[in-house]
């Protein structure tokens, strides 16, 4: 694919955990301006972790997709909050764990042209968190063993 370097593309991404810190997966969908959806992927991430960190590894592995795509302009929609108003600066990262996911998403969106990312409700994130959902759902023994 070789974007327009005038077209903004949207990225919705979840992260989603089971049991907080629990079974971890992500979602991330990304769409053209025309509502196209040109790349969507769901991960396990692995036992242990927490929302938060599945909520940044998810913003993560988007964004780099997004640049591997060669996009130049992005607006991010996720629904957590704190990732963010984290990424915004108007939280500070006061957990040690997310400290490195933060900077290292501060670097990554800096490589944008155009960055703009916003909270939206989780209604509105259906595809990301249906993508991270699914990840958790194939790795699910049908005891429900964790």
């Amino acid at each position: 694919m070789s974007p327009d370097a005038n077209d903004e593309f949207t990225l919705y991404c979840d992260g989603a955990s089971r049991g907080n810190p629990g079974r971890a997966a992500i979602g991330y969908a990304i769409f053209a301006a025309d509502g196209t959806e040109i790349a969507a992927h769901g991960e396990f991430l692995g036992d242990r972790l927490t929302n938060n960190v599945a909520e940044y590894e998810a913003l993560l592995r988007g964004v780099a997709n997004a640049h591997t795509l060669g996009i130049r302009r992005l607006r991010v929609r996720m629904d957590s909050q704190l990732v963010v108003r984290q990424v915004l600066g108007e939280y500070k990262v006061k957990h040690p764990g997310l400290k490195p996911l933060h900077a290292s998403a501060l670097e990554r969106v800096r490589r944008f042209e155009s960055f703009h990312i916003e909270h939206v409700r989780r209604e509105d994130n259906r595809r990301a968190d249906a993508l991270a959902n699914a990840a958790l759902d194939d790795l699910i023994s049908p005891e429900g063993a964790n």
